[in-house]
């Protein structure tokens, strides 16, 4: 039986606001690291990896639930746990050595010992005769093998990675994947388990003993299962590509209360998504229109449906590029999701088939029924006087429901979908949305460009 390392216990982590709201990131999860196990926690952007991994390593103090190092509250315990984090975050003005010696040195070992254990992980990570250059002189690769060797160095018990390997070219991180994959398998480095936070589905599938699915608003574990095949992981095999889709129809099951997902791999434990009604504001997809358009004319060559690992795959992008452009779409009716598979609606085979004015005014009518954020500029700008409203009083309601970061990115998606279906004009000297100009005699004569109740 694996040794529980660190278990958290219903932790979760919010933010409280002025008024009796709050901004839940993390809602209550229940999340164990085990010896003798690489552990890959997956999810869309804003799901909260990074903030649970802090919480895990006792850089941050869960708002409620509590997290065990050896069953002893890891506020009051001594963890011993590196960082890999996505930006080198080395000291240019230290030597490759000396960087690797500083958090020796932070423990007050001694000048030889330092030197003794900061050449031999050098030398382990493939770093021998570097030991003198500065991080100038390295490769993007070259200064995160330099990462790796200084968060090894104090022989960690779990090793935390932070999307380790985003910052490097595609042959940059699968030689250092597989580096770090080989020191694991033959036990050349002591520590016991790994713990990766990643976006890359396939990077998870080819490294991780165990996968952990996080949905969103608030981050939420969906799916958490044992990877049973055999290394090395062959990424053309049946099996590996069952995974990956598996993978990705959790992360794009629809709705708000999600129909039974598709068979999981075995020991997969399935939850349902955060239930989100009460929330008042959808969470716009950071997504353009032209990127919109895009996915719909990929997909009508599909014969107006296609899986969703296979249009990335085939589009090279990673999830994280290709998730928000699909809810863009979903959000605005223009498609649907079911299992993993995008199939086209009626309104997006003819907004796909559209010239660019008919777009526009499909685009305006999609937004104003679907999109409540958007609704609310253009009633309040036709309630004023003066149809001018403030940005800051939409980033005040935004703001109760979200965290600033994410408030930001929802009215810059706003004022760029706003602007292009010509639903308000931004002056963005003033930070107000105005009314728009009326341009051309179609977008006064046509009552489906006029605003709607």
């Amino acid at each position: 039986m694996p040794q529980t390392i660190i278990r958290a216990e219903r932790v979760e982590k919010y933010y409280a606001q002025p008024s009796a709201n709050r901004i839940q990131v993390i809602a209550p999860t229940d999340l164990s690291v085990c010896s003798g196990e690489i552990l890959a926690l997956l999810g869309p952007s804003g799901s909260g990896k990074s903030t649970l991994l802090r919480m895990l390593t006792g850089l941050s103090t869960p708002s409620a639930g509590q997290v065990f190092w050896h069953d002893q509250p890891i506020a009051t315990a001594e963890p011993n746990v590196s960082i890999v984090f996505q930006s080198f975050a080395l000291f240019p003005w230290l030597t490759v050595l000396e960087n690797v010696e500083a958090p020796l040195k932070a423990r007050g070992m001694d000048a030889a010992e330092q030197r003794k254990r900061g050449l031999r992980i050098l030398d382990t990570v493939g770093l021998d005769g570097f030991q003198t250059a500065y991080p100038k002189e390295l490769s993007g690769g070259m200064r995160q093998r330099v990462g790796f060797a200084r968060a090894l160095v104090v022989e960690p018990e779990v090793l935390f990675m932070d999307e380790p390997f985003s910052a490097l070219d595609v042959l940059t991180a699968e030689n250092l994947r597989s580096e770090l994959l080989e020191l694991w398998q033959k036990k050349t480095i002591p520590t016991k388990a790994i713990f990766i936070v990643t976006h890359n589905i396939e990077e998870a599938v080819l490294l991780a003993d165990r996968i952990i699915v996080l949905g969103r608003n608030p981050g939420v574990v969906r799916t958490d299962f044992k990877v049973t095949l055999p290394h090395p992981r062959d990424r053309k095999s049946e099996a590996f590509t069952q995974l990956v889709d598996y993978i990705y129809k959790v992360l794009t099951q629809p709705g708000e209360r999600p129909p039974a997902l598709p068979a999981a791999p075995e020991g997969a434990t399935v939850k349902p998504a955060a239930d989100t009604r009460t929330a008042h504001y959808q969470e716009l997809p950071h997504a353009r229109p032209g990127g919109i358009a895009g996915l719909l004319e990929l997909l009508l060559d599909q014969n107006g449906k296609d899986d969703i690992y296979r249009l990335a795959d085939h589009l090279g992008f990673e999830i994280d590029d290709l998730l928000p452009i699909v809810d863009a779409a979903q959000m605005l009716g223009f498609l649907t999701i079911n299992e993993g598979d995008a199939a086209i609606t009626p309104e997006g085979t003819e907004y796909a088939n559209s010239e660019i004015l008919k777009q526009k005014e499909l685009f305006r009518k999609a937004a104003l029924n679907n999109v409540l954020l958007l609704r609310q500029i253009v009633r309040a700008i036709e309630a004023k006087s003066n149809h001018s409203v403030p940005e800051e009083f939409f980033h005040d309601l935004l703001d109760e429901q979200f965290t600033e970061e994410v408030t930001l990115r929802q009215l810059e998606t706003a004022i760029n979908w706003g602007r292009y279906a010509e639903l308000f004009d931004f002056d963005a000297s003033r930070r107000r949305f105005i009314e728009p100009e009326k341009t051309s005699p179609e977008s006064v004569d046509n009552p489906d460009a006029e605003m709607v109740e």
